[in-house]
């Protein structure tokens, strides 16, 4: 059985598979990256919070250039998941502004992004429609 490692420090692998972001026990504010201060209010304390796994669009862009070794086109996204805003690809869906609209009900999945010569998987996230 080969390992499985998430591609970002905040992706949590597993049954339920789901995002943990940091959030200032001051002000609220979320974040996904390391901080040492909040960029909010200055406050220097964080506790993990999960986030919701559902979301909506809120913005996207359909990409057409990319580096090489990318393909294309593909979508990228920001949704909202609860309240917590969050990058993320939207995958397993046609990449046409036929099939990706504003507002559109989405839901977090993993999905592998390759294996290196150990046998070891890394796995990302993007979002999927919700039918």
């Amino acid at each position: 059985m080969s390992k499985q490692i998430p591609v970002v420090d905040y992706l949590v692998l597993g049954d339920s598979p789901h995002l943990v972001a940091h959030e200032c026990t001051s002000c609220g504010a979320r974040f996904f990256d390391r901080r040492n201060a909040c960029a909010g209010c200055f406050g220097t304390t964080f506790k993990p919070v999960s986030i919701a796994t559902d979301g909506e669009v809120r913005a996207f862009t359909i990409v057409a250039f990319a580096a090489p070794g990318v393909a294309v086109p593909f979508v990228s996204a920001v949704v909202d998941c609860g309240g917590t805003s969050v990058r993320g690809n939207i995958i397993n869906t046609e990449p046409d502004p036929d099939h990706v609209k504003l507002s559109m009900k989405v839901r977090l999945v993993t999905t592998s992004i390759g294996t290196d010569d150990d046998g070891t998987e890394a796995i990302g996230f993007g979002f999927e429609p919700i039918s």
